[in-house]
């Protein structure tokens, strides 16, 4: 027979279950006052608020296209620089690297990632914009000038620039999720292409390969924290509501405009606007998140 659970347990229980369901009733409330707040802009301007690039507060007119091509543009430029390394790095953390040092390895990999977002862009502006306005842009320019992705002024900070700062803020978020997913595969399985003549680096290309759907996760999930970081990109992006083909012009991100223009926001429907705005970049990041953890869980699942 099935033994009475006690007061304290049925307690603890419903008491956890409160904790839970207050997560989910804060998101849903978050999402709620946002729309509730951004409701004038909504009925304004509608879906046509996605698709137009005009930005002008003493117009009252609003259109979010901008930003939202900024951020999509830094972020996927950022995860194609960062994956590679990331991948680089996890196999040799995972894999390759001795014993002795491999925790000391992977724990200056995670003191990057717990780095504020401040500190890169402060990093962004006195070191990196002043390297990429006298090397970088005039070599890429030189090299690469007849195509319009590296025409225009060099102006230092842009999109490029905030690109690189965005790759290498989640290269150790990225890393760590790789290492973690190679750590997964069953040990067996390695012994197993071992026994049957495989080289070292065969059995590193079929772990990759069983890793594949985890790998991508943390690809998504760095995506995630790209599309949503803030202070980093806003110093060096160089806030300007425009799309050029160039990716040494500046631009804007949604969450560096909402950063930059909601403490001074001269208007009502401008405020609507720019809570808009933040109501589309939460969806977005919830989505991307939302899909990496998934990837992330189908991988750690087979793994148990």
């Amino acid at each position: 027979m099935k033994s009475k659970k006690k007061l304290g347990d049925i307690f603890f229980e419903n008491l956890t279950l409160i904790f839970a369901l207050s997560i989910i009733g804060l998101v849903i409330f978050m999402i709620y006052e946002m729309y509730v707040d951004s409701s004038a802009s909504i009925e304004k301007f509608g879906f046509g608020f996605i698709f137009s690039s005009h930005w002008e507060p003493v117009k009252e007119e609003f259109g979010a296209l901008t930003f939202i091509y900024g951020t999509i543009v830094s972020s996927f430029m950022a995860l194609l620089m960062s994956l590679p390394i990331s991948i680089g790095v996890a196999i040799f953390l995972s894999e390759l690297v001795h014993k002795s040092i491999r925790t000391s390895l992977s724990f200056l990999v995670e003191i990057l990632a717990a780095i504020p977002s401040i500190i890169y862009g402060f990093w962004g502006i006195f070191v990196l914009a002043p390297f990429m306005r006298t090397t970088i842009q005039p070599f890429l320019q030189s090299v690469f000038g007849f195509l319009p992705f590296f025409q225009g002024t060099m102006y230092g900070t842009g999109l490029l620039t905030a690109s690189i700062i965005l790759a290498i803020m989640i290269t150790p978020i990225i890393t760590a999720i790789t290492r973690d997913v190679l750590k997964a595969i069953p040990v067996a399985q390695k012994e197993a292409a071992f026994a049957l003549g495989a080289t070292r680096w065969e059995g590193i290309k079929m772990a990759l390969l069983n890793a594949r759907s985890g790998i991508l996760g943390g690809a998504v999930l760095g995506l995630g924290r790209a599309i949503g970081e803030t202070m980093a990109v806003t110093m060096v992006i160089g806030n300007k509501a425009q799309i050029k083909a160039s990716f040494f012009e500046p631009a804007y991100t949604m969450a560096s405009v909402i950063a930059n223009e909601f403490a001074e926001a001269s208007n009502e429907m401008q405020i609507s606007a720019l809570i808009e705005v933040g109501l589309i970049l939460f969806g977005v990041t919830f989505l991307v998140n939302s899909m990496a953890r998934l990837l992330i869980y189908s991988v750690t699942r087979n793994a148990q």
